[in-house]
């Protein structure tokens, strides 16, 4: 099994590489795939991860299908990723990272975010979303930009509470 990698690890403080739209549907990217979807699926309280997090500097985020109550959603793929839209507005929201296990504090995100991205099968889609999802476009593209939420975090404390890692 692939392990997510910790704060520590050099992959997690690069800008991330471009994916080629012509290895899309390789052999080689769908095994990225495989092992990002099986990676997030053996962490009970994760609902996104970034390429970045396996220690692969690509430009690549899966938001979990545990998201969705449909039960025949699968994981949601982003390759090449680009935010196109944030709401202007603010809020401070409590956010938390698998690569940086048991620390949890306080960020500002915009309430809105759009991201345009190719599919797994190098279709281009819009994806806008609201509350949680917004959060997550913005926690993992900064994944992918050698950012960590720690980074810029306020009031860092170090438990293990009922929220969500992405």
């Amino acid at each position: 099994m692939t392990a997510i990698v910790k704060i520590n690890h050099p992959a997690l403080r690069q800008i991330a590489k471009v994916v080629d739209p012509k290895t899309i549907g390789t052999a080689e990217l769908n095994d990225i795939l495989k092992k990002m979807s099986v990676a997030l699926l053996a962490c009970d309280d994760g609902v996104a991860l970034a390429a970045p997090q396996i220690g692969l500097p690509l430009r690549i985020f899966i938001v979990s299908h545990r998201l969705f109550d449909d039960n025949d959603t699968k994981d949601i793929v982003f390759i090449n990723p680009e935010i196109t839209r944030l709401a202007k507005t603010k809020v401070i929201l409590d956010e938390g990272c698998l690569s940086v296990p048991g620390s949890y504090g306080k960020t500002k995100r915009a309430p809105k975010a759009t991201v345009t991205a190719l599919d797994e099968t190098g279709r281009r889609f819009t994806w806008s979303g609201t509350g949680l999802m917004a959060q997550i476009f913005q926690h993992e593209t900064d994944h992918l930009n050698g950012i960590l939420f720690s980074d810029h975090a306020t009031d860092l404390k170090n438990h293990f509470p009922d929220e969500p890692k992405i």
